[in-house]
């Protein structure tokens, strides 16, 4: 996916790929690698790709993204029912619908709640039905089959589902699409368990929606924008800043912060773009009143706010009738502050489980590095419990794997850290701001600051200022401690990797469900069983043709099993963690 490109609207790439004919539906993918090595340029609100050396096709984003088919022209013979419009649309990152960010009047909002109706519309049961029968599609599939038509058709249902009043669908469905082109890009942002999450949900709002009622049905449908209310004054002391950066084409940074009760606020600045806008937003001044302070600034400073405005997730608002001015800050072992990591571990762990903030503050002590897939992460004791600290970016342009590698040469340094926690059968989450090892009265924003071997305890720093080589602990050293769930979710994330070919291929799975069984995960031997009987359910008509595969029911026992293996991992997750 080319960062060069302007976000597309989902509705405008399902028209276009729509208007397709069959002879030209089949040649979109191939369309779309041929027009990904094409030379672009943006001049203003127009970008054009030279599609050949007479030709350009040019997509107009007069607010930063095409809202309209009519905004993307070919100058080709064909045009305008060539590929190539249609090719460009699903190469460019997916568009946030106009008024998702919109601050709205929370009484407004509540407006609207009340006069939702208290079942789903006959409107809202074929949009979603529309929405699950693309998802299974997509994960009959699998990444690999999952070309741009099946993306176009779940775009397509996104936008029905959005018109319909269910944006909590739209946005996922959106998400998945977004996954599916990086991960065919090969896109090193791109991780399989967010793909299978997406899915998970889209299925699962999908199944649930059409008996729902009452306050599950009004969780089901999502909100549309998130609702501003008004908050007074507000004493804020900042904490730390994280980089942006999506898959879909947004970067920017994050500044946290919290108030005298513990409560926390976040200052945003998310726009499209790359990983050098996410590295430079941190030097930006804050949007919010008449306030200097850049980002960098804010998370080690605070901040004195009139007239606030605050969404649910407690983002700031930044309306003309909001009053910012810089006030001193605090370190992290100072009142009111403190308070955030005098909180019981498993207390903040039992919350992000439950639906509240997932960020995690921590003190644990570095123990060494343990090599993963993924790269190496960082071993740390906190509190009796064995955690492994992840990088919460691998873009080669922000520091997170540079700092966690400097990080696990100090060990035995004790810290304070923040970090977002990662829901797994053993404790593990991704560090985004800690102590400096040297100097206690500085904090690191690990996704935006840079450590040099200087940095590190006099006995850690290596000659010549080379990085030293900590002790590596094997990432499957504790695998033998945990229940074997890994072989249910492995045959869940197999399915959203090669879709319902490779688990229908021969092969006997009564090993695997009599391990299962002896472990006392009767229900997930089930799970595994029926996923694998409902991948391979090609029955024969009565001339011995194969009749057409059932993706209702493949979808169902893949999102059994995925929702099976959620839960017990949030089980394990919790009791990983208590000492």
């Amino acid at each position: 996916m080319s960062p060069q490109l302007p976000p597309v609207a989902p509705a405008v790439t399902a028209e276009l790929v729509a208007a397709l004919s069959p002879r030209l539906r089949k040649r979109l993918d191939s369309g779309i690698a041929k027009l990904a090595d094409r030379p672009v340029v943006r001049d203003g609100a127009v970008v054009r790709i030279a599609v050949d050396d007479d030709t350009d096709l040019e997509l107009h984003a007069p607010d930063g993204a095409v809202r309209g088919a009519d905004a993307v022209r070919c100058g080709c013979l064909l045009a305008p029912d060539c590929l190539h419009r249609a090719a460009a649309a699903s190469l460019a990152p997916v568009a946030e619908d106009t008024d998702s960010a919109a601050p709205q009047d929370h009484s407004a909002a509540e407006e609207d709640a009340a006069q939702a109706p208290e079942t789903a519309t006959p409107e809202q049961r074929a949009a979603v039905r529309a929405v699950q029968l693309a998802t299974s599609a997509v994960l009959e599939a699998g990444t690999d089959g999952a070309g741009a038509v099946l993306q176009a058709e779940l775009l397509r249902a996104a936008h029905t589902a959005r018109l319909a009043g269910l944006h909590r669908a739209a946005a996922t469905a959106v998400s998945v699409v977004t996954a599916l082109r990086a991960a065919r890009a090969a896109d090193p942002a791109y991780h399989l368990t967010d793909l299978a999450a997406g899915l998970y949900d889209v299925l699962s709002v999908a199944h649930r929606l059409p008996s729902a009622s009452g306050g599950e049905l009004t969780a089901l449908r999502g909100t549309a924008r998130q609702p501003y209310r008004p908050d007074g004054s507000l004493r804020l002391y900042g904490l730390f800043s994280e980089p942006v950066l999506t898959a879909s084409g947004y970067a920017g940074a994050v500044t946290w912060t919290a108030d005298a009760e513990g409560r926390l606020y976040q200052v945003s600045d998310v726009a499209p773009g790359g990983a050098g806008r996410a590295v430079g937003a941190a030097d930006r001044t804050v949007r919010i009143g008449d306030t200097a302070l850049t980002h960098r600034e804010l998370a080690r400073a605070g901040l004195a706010v009139s007239g606030a405005t605050v969404s649910p997730t407690g983002r700031l608002g930044a309306g003309a009738g909001v009053r910012a001015v810089r006030a001193p800050g605090v370190g992290w072992h100072e009142e009111p502050v403190a308070r955030l990591w005098a909180e019981p571990v498993p207390d903040q762990i039992a919350r992000a489980l439950a639906g509240g903030r997932d960020l995690l503050f921590l003190d644990v002590t570095l123990t060494g590095t343990a090599a993963e897939a993924a790269g190496d992460c960082l071993l740390a004791d906190c509190a009796g419990v064995p955690l492994r600290l992840t990088a919460a970016h691998d873009d080669p342009a922000l520091p997170h794997r540079d700092n966690l590698r400097l990080l696990s040469a100090a060990r035995g340094t004790r810290l304070r850290v923040v970090a977002r926690l990662t829901p797994a059968p053993h404790p593990r989450a991704q560090l985004l701001a800690a102590e400096h090892p040297t100097r206690a009265d500085t904090r690191l924003d690990i996704g935006l600051d840079r450590l040099q071997g200087a940095d590190l305890p006099t006995t850690a720093t290596a000659p010549s200022g080379s990085v030293p080589m900590p002790v590596s602990v094997s990432a499957s050293a504790s695998a033998s401690d945990e229940a074997p769930i890994h072989l249910l979710r492995r045959r869940v994330h197999q399915t959203v990797s090669g879709g319902r070919p490779v688990l229908a291929l021969p092969g006997d799975t009564r090993a695997d469900a009599r391990h299962l069984r002896r472990s006392g995960l009767a229900t997930a031997a089930e799970l595994l069983t029926d996923l694998h009987s409902a991948a391979a359910d090609r029955a024969h008509d009565v001339f011995g043709r194969l009749r057409p595969t059932d993706p209702d029911r493949f979808a169902r026992a893949w999102l059994a099993a995925a929702h099976y293996t959620s839960e017990l991992d949030r089980t394990l997750c919790l009791a990983a963690w208590t000492p």
